[in-house]
């Protein structure tokens, strides 16, 4: 284990336990001076966040990138905030929380049919709230989680999520796919944050304009078991979590299974434009995800 390993891993484990016993407004002033120090230091992620916010807000609001760009880390660590206080919530906090501003007959409609539904979201606003809400209200969910460094952050991740009701499923791992396979099968919700390729092995996109690679696993799991794919947006408020959920992706009735796979993926894609076109702040996208940002650092790199 590293030095930033083992500080990580700390850091996280009091985050944990401290903050969610805080008076809330003063863990409020404490995570906006933290984002605040980091967003006048400009280091690496900062910077990164910038150049991707550039590429999605619209011409109008270029000049306004870096007031954009500043909240855009108040929120990320808004998030935060919310995350450790998260597992010391009642679920009378979670419903007061977070509202389902539109397509809440839609989700209902796809868990009441029994083939289950795939839950896609980019890395906006608050999705584990949003989890913790649809954990409250249809029982609980699958989900994947990317396997961090060291092992005790990883294990952290996972308590404290399947303490919000989630079964966690570590990515990569060979029998997940089947799992989730088997959670949809049985009717019950899957939700996977999708807009990067932590694979490398995802479908090519054009995503803003630019390629850019998603992730193939929700196109194969809908064609495996039929169940719909969903788009789910979260952006913060002043007082709480706003959500929608969209209208199923469409499912191409023809071509070859790479084809149909490859054209699901970029109807993800376009969705999940609209959705953080509609609320650049609160994506939360630190790391460099469009080809010529990635083929730029390994170039760098070498």
């Amino acid at each position: 284990m590293t030095m930033s390993e083992a500080l990580s891993n700390v850091g996280f484990g009091v985050g944990w336990s401290v903050v969610k016993r805080m008076p809330e407004p003063a863990a409020q002033r404490l995570f906006q001076s933290v984002a605040d120090r980091t967003w006048k230091q400009q280091g690496q992620g900062v910077r990164q966040l910038r150049a991707n916010l550039a590429r999605v807000v619209p011409d109008d609001d270029l000049p306004h990138l870096d007031s954009i760009s500043h909240e855009g880390v108040r929120r990320y660590m808004r998030y935060w905030c919310e995350a450790f206080r998260l597992p010391a919530w009642s679920h009378e906090r979670v419903r007061e929380s977070f509202r389902l501003v539109r397509g809440l007959d839609l989700l209902d409609s796809a868990f009441a049919s029994g083939r289950g539904a795939i839950m896609v979201s980019p890395h906006m606003g608050n999705w584990d709230l949003a989890a913790a809400w649809a954990c409250d209200r249809y029982g609980t969910l699958a989900t994947v989680a990317e396997r961090l460094k060291p092992e005790g952050l990883y294990d952290r991740f996972i308590a404290y999520r399947e303490g919000l009701g989630m079964e966690v499923h570590p990515l990569g791992d060979l029998d997940v796919i089947r799992i989730l396979v088997r959670r949809l099968r049985e009717g019950r919700l899957v939700c996977l944050l999708a807009d990067r390729d932590l694979s490398h092995t995802g479908v090519p996109v054009d995503f803003f304009g630019e390629q850019a690679s998603m992730p193939a696993g929700p196109a194969v799991l809908s064609l495996m078991t039929g169940a719909p794919i969903m788009p789910v947006f979260t952006w913060h408020t002043p007082d709480g979590v706003h959500a929608e959920v969209a209208a199923a992706l469409d499912v191409p009735p023809e071509g070859s299974r790479d084809e149909r796979i490859r054209r699901i993926t970029q109807e993800m894609a376009d969705s999940f434009a609209r959705g953080i076109r509609a609320h650049p702040q609160d994506w939360h996208m630190m790391q460099p995800l469009w080809t010529s940002d990635l083929d730029a650092g390994e170039s760098g790199a070498t």
